[in-house]
């Protein structure tokens, strides 16, 4: 057979772009966008990708560059997911919640040749290129301007001031519906940059080729079951590891998009109800959200919610159930381009009581069908940690969605787990965030779900605080519901955990805020929590 070997017919370079061409075929009258009043057809969709990305090779956006873009999850930031590839070009979606000096700082490490702006973000992106060293190029600036909107900004947002080069309307009127668009060389090919959230330490440029996008997008439709044509809504931000790679997805089962500028628990029970949502993405507070909104009813018909990030507790699971949402749980990082590991539902999990498949469900669970390996190794040997759920180690990734790199970087982030006896994962916690007390580890998600289950609680994250005698103790900070008539104490926190976590578990300090400082994407910052605690300085508790 050695004969047989790769030819044009059967090497063409994995892409996730040609799913857009495809639901133009198969789904073109059907509904792509919806936003406020505007409705388009997937038709429509792949002709003002194409349009934009005739405007924008134009003007001198070609293979390898990095255009940004700064937008919620709005029709533009969709059409991007496609247009700016079409052209060769890298897509660089920039969360709209970072400050101007760190915005200023990601375009220059990018060193992006065009950004596209939501109005209501264009003072912030103005004053990020104001802060540009003057031996630097400052990138174009492209105003997306917003005519389905009814607030007191819409006004402002038809106008274009010399800050910005045009419209982004203008560059999709004047772009031509036959271009034709630029395949890559290679399916190693860059095609996305994203920055981390910085939960933990300051952002790193991720950068992913084409190959990882394709198999991460049909990865995640096989693994969430996702029929064709759902009605998805746009919950989690689409700047935020590009959705989890379901702008792509969505197009592959001409699925409806319903987009939300910005939204809240009443918004998302009122778009459920109008559009018929079936799917839709989250990070858990978005769970603790629509669960704790007061006097919600359950929905009439199931709602698919898929949730990741930091391990959501098993009460606020319950909770969101009991709803009518159907909670599939997953893990994953910006590196590797969306979820890899799932927890894969087993039928004889529906016999147990609710609150123990609430558990059962909370754990990250087995790697995804198109990833290939995920262990939780001990650091110091590189073997294999103990399938007991109690052997902490750190989380090993291999698979075709890894990302190719860091931009212009070499480090990452380490996340600690365990393996249970069935083989499933278990985050427990972000290296950093691991609490060493005495000499023992102590995970801080343990602790925080252990509050969750309080009443009470709205928020809650688990830090260390330095201590004279232990070395660290768990430090809580709590946000609390509004609707509360009588507060608890301190004490009464403490004594609630005491009743339910080993003694060295149980926070030493307690502390209440009005809200929990969060990235964009929903994570508790525990960074900051950290040099709050740090600040606080050693605690003097007796000893236990």
């Amino acid at each position: 057979m050695d004969e047989l070997k790769p030819c044009t017919a059967n090497s063409s370079p994995l892409t996730p772009l040609g799913f857009l061409e495809r639901a133009a075929t198969v789904y073109g009258d059907c509904p792509s966008i919806i936003y406020n009043n505007l409705i388009y057809t997937w038709s429509q969709t792949h002709r003002r990708c194409l349009q934009l990305a005739s405007s924008l090779s134009s003007i001198g956006i070609t293979r390898g560059h990095v255009v940004s873009v700064v937008a919620p999850n709005i029709p533009a930031i969709y059409e991007a997911h496609f247009a700016i590839p079409f052209t060769g070009a890298i897509l660089n979606n920039i969360n709209t919640r970072l400050d101007a000096r760190t915005i200023s700082l990601l375009l220059q490490h990018s060193e992006s040749k065009l950004v596209l702006v939501d109005y209501q973000s264009r003072n912030l992106v103005v004053e990020a290129i104001s802060l540009f060293p003057s031996d630097i190029k400052r990138p174009p600036l492209v105003l997306i301007t917003d005519h389905t909107d009814h607030d007191n900004d819409n006004k402002s947002s038809q106008t274009v001031d010399s800050n910005f080069c045009c419209t982004y309307e203008s560059l999709v009127t004047k772009g031509d519906p036959n271009f034709k668009w630029i395949r890559p060389q290679n399916e190693w090919d860059p095609m996305i940059l994203n920055y981390t959230s910085g939960t933990t330490s300051s952002p790193k440029g991720v950068v992913h080729c084409h190959r990882g996008i394709f198999v991460m997008t049909v990865d995640s439709l096989i693994d969430w079951s996702v029929p064709k044509q759902p009605v998805y809504l746009w919950t989690l931000p689409m700047f935020h590891a590009n959705g989890w790679s379901y702008p792509w997805g969505m197009a592959a089962v001409g699925g409806t998009n319903v987009c939300l500028r910005k939204f809240d628990a009443a918004v998302i029970y009122k778009m459920i109800r109008q559009h018929g949502v079936t799917h839709m993405c989250g990070a858990p507070v978005v769970l603790n959200m629509i669960s704790n909104l007061p006097r919600s009813e359950p929905l009439r018909n199931p709602v698919h919610i898929l949730t990741a990030g930091a391990p959501p507790p098993a009460a606020v699971l319950f909770r969101t159930e009991s709803l009518g949402f159907l909670v599939s749980h997953g893990y994953g990082l910006t590196e590797t381009a969306g979820l890899v590991v799932s927890c894969a539902w087993k039928n004889k999990w529906n016999r147990l009581p609710a609150t123990e498949r609430a558990r059962m469900k909370s754990r990250q669970g087995v790697r995804t069908v198109c990833f290939t390996e995920i262990d939780v190794i001990d650091s110091e040997s590189g073997l294999s940690v103990s399938h007991d759920g109690a052997s902490l180690g750190e989380i090993v990734f291999r698979g075709g969605s890894m990302m190719l790199g860091y931009l212009k970087d070499l480090t990452g982030p380490a996340n600690v787990g365990v393996i249970h006896a069935d083989g499933y994962l278990e985050i427990k916690d972000r290296s950093k965030d691991v609490i060493i007390s005495g000499g023992e580890n102590l995970s801080s998600v343990e602790v925080e779900s252990v509050l969750y289950t309080n009443p009470a609680v709205n928020e809650a994250a688990v830090v260390a605080r330095p201590d004279e005698f232990w070395g660290e103790t768990p430090c809580a900070f709590l946000s609390l519901k509004a609707e509360l008539e009588k507060k608890p104490t301190e004490k009464e926190i403490i004594e609630y955990c005491r009743a339910r976590l080993p003694r060295y578990m149980v926070p030493k300090t307690v502390v209440f805020k009005e809200e929990l400082p969060k990235t964009s994407t929903g994570k508790i910052k525990k960074f900051e929590l950290r040099e709050m605690a740090k600040a606080m300085g050693k605690s003097k508790v007796s000893r236990m």
